[in-house]
């Protein structure tokens, strides 16, 4: 499975960071590639490696001779924090994986669905928004099941407005 870039960070040096679809942010140090690809030294000018933006969700691309893939800094960057990633990210993520998972094309899944190929790419860039109805149907036609968390910190919930309010009601 390939991890989507979402943001690009250039650092310091030839530092980088780099935001993924599931929240994981990886820095990584162009330099510790120099001896095993020479062109690559290139990006110590500073004004070439400030041009480096994303190419897609794939790679990093500071010409037509410079680039870098994502997938190369997922795997031997290392992780400095994850995000919150927000909801239609989460949906993203989760699709695209389980899909991976079982081994099928957007085009496959967009047939046992019954939801257009387009909507299912959408979906996996994280630019829709489906309902819980259409993500129950990706998971039942990948043999799956669909399954929704609600994390709650204990006693971090403020009763005393609604207490107030219903005592304010019994005396009336």
């Amino acid at each position: 499975m390939f991890h989507k870039a979402i943001n690009l960070n250039l650092l310091e040096g030839t530092a980088l960071e780099v935001t993924f679809q599931d929240g994981i942010v990886k820095r990584y140090d162009m330099s510790v590639l120099f001896s095993k690809y020479p062109q690559l030294k290139a990006l110590e000018d500073r004004d070439l490696f400030l041009t480096g933006k994303l190419m897609g969700a794939y790679g990093i691309v500071w010409n037509d001779e410079l680039d870098m893939e994502a997938e190369t800094i997922y795997m031997d960057g290392e992780t400095v924090r994850k995000d919150e990633i927000i909801i239609h990210q989460a949906s993203a993520q989760a699709v695209a994986s389980a899909r991976a998972a079982a081994g099928i094309s957007q085009k496959q899944l967009a047939a046992l669905t019954g939801i257009d190929q387009s909507d299912i790419s959408k979906i996996e860039r994280g630019t829709a928004n489906p309902s819980v109805a259409t993500l129950e149907r990706i998971a039942k036609a990948l043999n799956g099941r669909l399954s929704i968390t609600i994390e709650v910190p204990v006693n971090t919930i403020d009763m005393t407005n609604m207490i107030n309010t219903d005592r304010k009601a019994e005396t009336q």
